[in-house]
């Protein structure tokens, strides 16, 4: 299923790519900043802090279009490589700022990979809930061209 939930969006999608492929494209630094925020965003490497490692945390910076930054952070739930990536996010980073989960679960399928992921959206109104669904197609569109590529 793809779409807005009653605790979050969920996406369903498929690939060529292999699962260690995607796992790398979602897990590995440089990939994210390819990634996160879609094409016309950039996460320059010197604002980066991404190291996969299970209980550790990340921080990164999005520089948007129009020059604005937005600041992220969250934390490494779950590496399990190649099959489930669970990490936190929040941009509003600060030591009481609420983290929302994001699962990923990357199985074999057809010759390449399924992926499921999940995104928690507490208090969320149907409107953001549904722009976020939107923004995690886009992210997931690099995700696939950077694993199909590898």
């Amino acid at each position: 299923m793809t779409g807005v939930t009653a605790a979050g969006i969920e996406i369903d999608r498929t690939t060529t790519a292999q699962p260690e492929a995607v796992f790398a494209a979602f897990s590995e630094a440089a990939a994210f900043a390819r990634w996160f925020g879609g094409p016309d965003v950039e996460v320059p490497a010197d604002r980066l802090d991404f190291d996969a490692i299970e209980g550790g945390t990340w921080t990164a910076t999005m520089i948007l279009p129009d020059g604005n930054t937005i600041d992220w952070a969250g934390s490494f739930v779950e590496v399990a490589p190649p099959h489930r990536f669970t990490f936190t996010l929040t941009d509003q980073p600060g030591p009481d700022a609420l983290q929302v989960p994001v699962a990923v679960g990357i199985m074999p399928a057809d010759g390449g990979a399924s992926i499921h992921l999940t995104q928690e959206t507490p208090d969320f109104p149907h409107e953001q809930k549904a722009a976020t669904l939107e923004g995690w197609q886009l992210f997931i569109d690099e995700v696939l061209r950077i694993a199909e590529a590898a």
